[in-house]
C-alpha cells in the first residue's frame, strides 16, 4: 500500500484513460489541452509527483511532466482526495490556501471538469 491515499485514484485515472477509445481521448485533449503536474504532500511530509497529460500523450503517469507542465499544483494528500471525490472544488481549495497553483491559473479551472469526468467512469 502506498504512503499516499491519492495514489490509488491516480492509478484508477491512469487505467481509465488508457481504456478510452481514440475518439474520446481526442475529445478530452481538445477540451482540456493542458498538462497538469501534481505535487501531493502526505502527512509525513513526503511528496508524490503525478502528471495528467491531456495535451501531448493523453495519459496519467507518476513523475514530473515529460514536457513543460502548463500547471503545477501543490496540495495535501487529503485535499487531492476531496477534490477527486467531489467533496471540494478547485476554486474553494485555491481560495482557502489548500491548493497552490504555478503556471496558467485559467487552465487549472478545467481540472474540476477532468476529475468529475473521471469520477463518472470509476
Amino acid at each position: 500500500m502506498s504512503e499516499f491515499k491519492s495514489a490509488e485514484f491516480f492509478k484508477l485515472m491512469e487505467d481509465g484513460i488508457k481504456k478510452l477509445p481514440d475518439n474520446e481521448k481526442a475529445d478530452l485533449k481538445k477540451k482540456t489541452n493542458a498538462i497538469f503536474e501534481f505535487h501531493v504532500k502526505n502527512a509525513g511530509g513526503k511528496v508524490l509527483i503525478e502528471t495528467i497529460d491531456l495535451k501531448k500523450e493523453v495519459a496519467v503517469y507518476e513523475g514530473k511532466a515529460k514536457t513543460k507542465a502548463d500547471v503545477i499544483i501543490n496540495l495535501g494528500d487529503d485535499t487531492f482526495l476531496d477534490l477527486a471525490e467531489g467533496k471540494l472544488n478547485g476554486q474553494k481549495a485555491f481560495m482557502s490556501g489548500k491548493l497552490k497553483v504555478k503556471g496558467n491559473v485559467m487552465l487549472a479551472t478545467k481540472l474540476d471538469g477532468v476529475l468529475k469526468a473521471q469520477r463518472a467512469k470509476l
